[in-house]
C-alpha cells in the first residue's frame, strides 16, 4: 500500500486548511481596508488638505494604488530567492510604518507620498498571498482556495466603509490610519508566528539578471498567462472605477449619501456570495465555463445599467439592483482569471505573481482613475466605463482562447483548469 505524501495532505504544515485560508485572506484584506475605509472620509480629508476640486480627493485612493502596483515587481524575485515569509514580514512592517506616517499628512503632496509608500509596503501581501497559494495548490483546487480567501477578503469592503464612517463620527479622520496601522501590526505578528515557509529550499531561484529576465520573458509570453492577466486588468479597472467615484455618485448623482456605506456593503455581500458559490462549483464545472459565463453576465448587467443611466431613469433602486448583479458576476470572474493566469507559471510563482500584480493593479488603477475623472454629476460615465471594461475583457479572452469560450483551446483529459 502506497502511503500519501504528507505534504500532499497538508501542503502548509503547522497550519490547518481553514486557518491557512483565513490568514491568507487577512493579508489580502489589508488592501481593501486601506482603500475602502477612506471613502466615507474623503470630504473631510479634502477639506483638511484644502483641495480646490472634489475630484482631487480621488488621489487619496489612486496614489495608494500607484505605489502598490509597481512595487509588486520587486517582491516576486525576492520571494523566489529568499522565501515567502521573510519578504512578506518586511513588506507588512513597511506598510505599518508608512500608515502611521500618513496620520500626520497636512497637505495633498504629503498625503500622496505617504499613501504611495503605504501601497509599496502592502504590495508584498498581494504578491506573497498568490505565491503562497500557488506553492500549495494548482488548477481547479487553487481556484477553489482563491474563492474561499475572497470570501474573507470581501468582508473588508463590507466592513471598511462603515469602519471609516464610525471613526470620523467619533474622532478626526487621521484615526482611520491609526486603526489601519494597528490591523497591519496584528497581521504582521500572526504571520510571523503561524505562517510556514511554503517555498521549498530546492525551488529557490538565485537573483541574477539573466534569471530574472528569463522569468519575465516566460511570464510575458505564455499565452494563457498574458491573456487572463490583461482580461483581469480590464475587470479590475471597472472595480476601481466604482471605488474611486462611488462616494460622489451617491452624494451628487443619486442624492443618497446617507445610504452609501450600506449599499457599498450590500454590493460586497453579493461579491462574497458569488465567491462562495464559485468555491462549490468550480472544481466540477471548470474555471473557464464558470468565468466565461459570468463575464457575459457582467457585460449584460453593465450594458443595461448604462442604458438606464443614459435615458435618465437611474434611481437608487436601479443602481442597487444592477450594481449588485454586476458585482455578483465579477466575483465569479476574478479568482478564476487569477488561477488561470498563474496555472502555467507555478515554477516561477513569485516573479509571475509580481508581474501580474503590477499589470493588473497599475493598469486597473489607471483605468479606474480615468473613469472616475469623467464624473459629471451623473452615473453615465461610470456605467459606460463598466460596459467598456467588460467588452474589453471579453475581446481579450476571445483572442486568448482563439475564439472559443467555455473550454480550453487544447483541452487534455487531465486538464486541471479548464
Amino acid at each position: 500500500m502506497i502511503r500519501p505524501d504528507p505534504s500532499e495532505l497538508n501542503p502548509h504544515p503547522g497550519l490547518g486548511f481553514k486557518a491557512f485560508v483565513a490568514l491568507v485572506a487577512s493579508m489580502m484584506a489589508i488592501n481593501a481596508l486601506s482603500i475602502d475605509a477612506m471613502l466615507p472620509a474623503l470630504p473631510e480629508i479634502g477639506e483638511a488638505l484644502r483641495l480646490p476640486e472634489a475630484n482631487d480627493r480621488q488621489w487619496v485612493v489612486t496614489a495608494y494604488l500607484l505605489g502598490f502596483g509597481p512595487a509588486q515587481l520587486i517582491y516576486g524575485p525576492l520571494a523566489d530567492r529568499f522565501g515567502r515569509k521573510p519578504v512578506l514580514l518586511a513588506g507588512l512592517g513597511a506598510y505599518t510604518v508608512f500608515t502611521v506616517i500618513a496620520t500626520f499628512a497636512n497637505s495633498l503632496e504629503t498625503m500622496i507620498l505617504a499613501r504611495a509608500l503605504q501601497g509599496v509596503g502592502a504590495a508584498s501581501t498581494r504578491v506573497l498571498s498568490v505565491s503562497i497559494v500557488r506553492d500549495c495548490y494548482s488548477g481547479r483546487r487553487m481556484a477553489r482556495v482563491m474563492s474561499l480567501t475572497f470570501i474573507v477578503f470581501l468582508a473588508a469592503p463590507i466592513a471598511a466603509p462603515t469602519l471609516g464612517q464610525v471613526i470620523v463620527l467619533f474622532a478626526p479622520w487621521p484615526w482611520i490610519f491609526g486603526v489601519l496601522a494597528l490591523i497591519g501590526g496584528v497581521i504582521l505578528v500572526l504571520a510571523a508566528l503561524h505562517m510556514p515557509e511554503t517555498l521549498k529550499p530546492e525551488a529557490r531561484r538565485p537573483i541574477s539578471l539573466a534569471g530574472v529576465l528569463s522569468a519575465f520573458r516566460l511570464a510575458l509570453t505564455t499565452r494563457a498567462a498574458v491573456g487572463y492577466m490583461l482580461a483581469s486588468t480590464a475587470m479590475i479597472g471597472a472595480l476601481f472605477g466604482f471605488i474611486t467615484s462611488a462616494q460622489q455618485v451617491f452624494a451628487d448623482a443619486l442624492d443618497a449619501e446617507r445610504w452609501f456605506t450600506a449599499v457599498f456593503a450590500l454590493v460586497a455581500v453579493f461579491m462574497a456570495l458569488s465567491s462562495l458559490l464559485n468555491s462549490r462549483i468550480v472544481e466540477r464545472l471548470g474555471t473557464r465555463r464558470v468565468s466565461h459565463t459570468a463575464l457575459l453576465g457582467f457585460i449584460a448587467f453593465a450594458a443595461t445599467h448604462a442604458a438606464v443611466a443614459l435615458t435618465g431613469h437611474e434611481s437608487l433602486l436601479s443602481f442597487i439592483l444592477l450594481q449588485s448583479g454586476m458585482m455578483f458576476c465579477f466575483g465569479l470572474v476574478g479568482s478564476n482569471f487569477s488561477a488561470m493566469a498563474m496555472e502555467p507559471l507555478g515554477h516561477i510563482a513569485g516573479t509571475a505573481s509580481s508581474i501580474q500584480g503590477l499589470v493588473t493593479t497599475t493598469g486597473g488603477a489607471l483605468i479606474g482613475f480615468a473613469v472616475g475623472q469623467q464624473f459629471n454629476g451623473t452615473a453615465v460615465p461610470l456605467t459606460l466605463g463598466f460596459t467598456t471594461c467588460g467588452l474589453a475583457a471579453l475581446l481579450i479572452v476571445l483572442v486568448t482562447e482563439k475564439g472559443r469560450l467555455f473550454g480550453a483551446v487544447n483541452p487534455s483529459p487531465q486538464s486541471p483548469v479548464g
